[in-house]
């Protein structure tokens, strides 16, 4: 009797943001080289294409989903509510056309989706298949939504506001303070309770995976377990082990030649990521003091991160006089070759956890500047557990910037980080190496699959 069966399918439901669809078309390089054909859902805002890295994935775009000028209508926020509101059906619809089109021949293995896109589980459960939220933060900021979308509103919007109460640990989540918390920079605490509520509520998925290594977040992984009552796989870090170029941006090389000309872990790499803001005034304060630590620094000012402005235009003269001399700008970098490279000794972050794994993923110390959400978790674990990092908190003052900066590329203080990141960066090799954690845990949720397939 003839055995032989096609390929099963994996549907993938990325959040449309670089920080969001980065991470889960690695995902999908790992389960593509495990022997699974991948199909990406889009909205109509993703811009990833079928370039050469996915040349063998499908895609596939909402009909109907919101565009760019809904996102900037709405704000993130907002965004991601309506989104959730109005694509259950087309997905549904989007679904039932793979089906078809597969027919029995090369079936759907399961659906996993981000857990922002929640809208997924119900069209995933309309047709029997079975679904898995994918986490592209850490365990400890899932935790952290937990927890939130569990108190009372009215007493923790009163403490939020309380000076006194931020500064303390919030109980359960040792070591986090209350303004460590993921409260988000895009809308009102009330707005983003309900999307923790809805994104933390698993339904009927039968597994989480999340983009971390035991090593990093053990007891949050083993607490997640336990409260989700589904397996939960760690397989991070993906770009170590599925490294797969997707940048919704530009990215300009020439920052690496720039690179090639600096002194070895001379260089400050400064990025805030793809959503964050800066006024004018942090602007020039971070110029002024990046300028007296008299270090080199490679910049990256992202195109409408400056209000009211395109990009630095606006800008007075003394910002191109600051940085003419040590500094190079650039609108986005290829992050993970700026990071690797020997010349880079520090990288000031706005601690998004793609940014914190691939700077700890290179051994490189980091300054902390979160600007909302799990960036602030992040930035508490990087400073306070894993001690390879500082945190600037509070108003943007150049004697603060040009102090951290010293701390970390010149004093021996930096020198100590730097070794600790070194010594996690070996642990998070190993754990994607054959026989590490991660490594393992990636083969087990690709075994469920298989016996579910058998059963």
């Amino acid at each position: 009797m003839e055995e032989k069966r096609a390929k099963r399918r994996i549907v993938l439901v990325p959040v449309p943001a670089q920080g969001h669809v980065t991470p889960i078309m690695q995902l999908g390089k790992a389960l593509h080289s495990k022997g699974f054909s991948i199909t990406v859902v889009l909205t109509q805002y993703n811009r990833v294409s079928s370039s050469k890295d996915f040349s063998e994935f499908h895609f596939i775009t909402i009909p109907g989903s919101l565009t760019e000028s809904d996102l900037k209508n709405l704000g993130p926020l907002q965004f991601m509510t309506k989104l959730n509101q109005i694509c259950e059906a087309s997905f549904k619809h989007c679904l039932g056309q793979i089906l078809q089109e597969q027919g029995n021949q090369d079936d759907i293995a399961c659906v996993v989706y981000d857990e922002y896109m929640y809208f997924s589980k119900t069209a995933a459960k309309e047709f029997q298949l079975p679904s898995v939220v994918f986490s592209t933060t850490n365990a400890t900021a899932f935790v952290c939504r937990s927890v939130l979308a569990k108190v009372n509103e009215e007493r923790f919007l009163i403490d939020m506001k309380d000076p006194e109460m931020r500064d303390k640990v919030f109980p359960e989540l040792h070591p986090l303070r209350y303004k460590d918390l993921p409260t988000s920079a895009f809308g009102p605490i009330e707005g983003m309770l309900k999307i923790y509520s809805e994104s933390v509520n698993i339904g009927t998925a039968s597994a989480v995976i999340i983009n971390s290594a035991s090593c990093l977040e053990s007891s949050s992984l083993a607490r997640l377990h336990e409260d989700l009552k589904v397996p939960v796989y760690p397989i991070g870090p993906l770009h170590i082990a599925a490294s797969a170029p997707s940048s919704l941006l530009e990215e300009d090389r020439s920052c690496i030649e720039w690179l090639d000309k600096q002194k070895p872990s001379s260089v400050i790499y400064i990025s805030l990521g793809s959503l964050a803001l800066m006024e004018t005034k942090d602007v020039l304060e971070m110029a002024w003091g990046l300028s007296n630590s008299n270090q080199p620094f490679l910049w990256v000012i992202r195109p409408g991160s400056i209000p009211a402005s395109e990009w630095t235009e606006s800008l007075p003269e003394e910002f191109s006089n600051l940085v003419s001399e040590r500094g190079y700008i650039v609108k986005w970098s290829p992050q993970m070759e700026v990071l690797r490279h020997p010349a880079v000794g520090g990288f000031w972050s706005h601690c998004g956890w793609n940014s914190t794994l691939e700077s700890v993923g290179e051994g490189v110390p980091m300054i902390c500047r979160p600007f909302t959400g799990d960036q602030k978790v992040n930035a508490r674990y990087i400073e306070s557990v894993w001690r390879v990092g500082v945190q600037l908190e509070g108003e943007l003052e150049k004697g603060t910037v040009e102090r951290a900066v010293k701390r970390l590329i010149v004093d021996e203080e930096g020198e100590e980080m730097r070794k600790r990141a070194i010594g996690l960066k070996e642990k998070l090799e190993a754990s994607v190496r054959g026989g590490g954690s991660s490594f393992t845990s990636l083969d087990d949720f690709v075994n469920s699959l298989k016996t579910k397939d058998s059963m």
